[in-house]
């Protein structure tokens, strides 16, 4: 990969451990003997050298930020920014530090599994089509509720998505001015609703998103096979 520009990796944390059923935010919670979300940083900077990341967390939990980051090599250089009311609005205050035109990374804090080639994959594609939006096939058949009444859906036509979603910056920014819709899920339909097209990319089943105590478990042995296997 040969990526002259700045490539920034805008992290957004912003759980509050409900469905976990801990007091702890879930991005706190340890993950082999850290906290999630410094695996997830670990990961774009072992990816990525150079990379200018960007940490986005809840007013309430910054004061956190210095668990995660004791646990990052000396001199990590990492700008923390406090969130908004929606995803939007902590994407948008993460966007706000960016200052040079690039490359741009908006990745789950809570998914501290994606892999180095998942990561350079969609700078690679950005830099190229725009933009890299990681997707992986539905393998589950799927049906579609109407009332008391269902039907099959065809799955073949259908992706889970996931993160880091990555865009040029000119594509970015300027989509993050709008003004905010419900319709607003990530950061693909923040772009479509400007009026820009956005290039899907293989993702991974392994990049799971941690939301639930099983999701931390699976992680787990997902980390120490990728461990052992090293």
């Amino acid at each position: 990969m040969n990526i002259q520009a700045p490539i920034y990796a805008v992290i957004v944390a912003g759980g509050q451990g409900v469905r976990m059923g801990t007091a702890l935010p879930k991005q706190f919670l340890e993950l082999a003997g850290r906290p999630v979300l410094s695996h997830t940083l670990q990961a774009f900077m072992d990816a990525l050298p150079g990379v200018r990341l960007i940490l986005v967390l809840p007013p309430q939990q910054l004061s956190y930020a210095q668990m995660v980051l004791q646990q990052l090599p000396n001199r990590t250089d990492i700008t923390v920014v406090s969130g908004g009311a929606t995803r939007f609005h902590s994407v948008q205050h993460g966007l706000d530090a960016v200052t040079e035109a690039g490359i741009v990374l908006v990745h789950d804090g809570v998914r501290p599994l994606v892999s180095r080639e998942l990561i350079q994959r969609c700078c690679a594609q950005a830099q190229e089509k725009g933009s890299a939006i990681p997707a992986i096939p539905v393998t589950d058949s799927m049906r579609i509720v109407t009332g008391d009444r269902s039907e099959p859906v065809d799955r073949s036509a259908l992706r889970i998505i996931q993160t880091p979603q990555t865009f040029r910056t000119e594509i970015l920014l300027p989509a993050y001015r709008q003004p905010f819709r419900e319709s607003f899920t990530d950061e693909a339909t923040v772009v479509e609703a400007y009026g820009g097209q956005v290039s899907l990319v293989e993702g991974e089943r392994t990049n799971i998103k941690i939301t639930t105590p099983e999701d931390l478990r699976i992680a787990e042995a997902l980390l120490k096979a990728r461990t052992e296997k090293a």
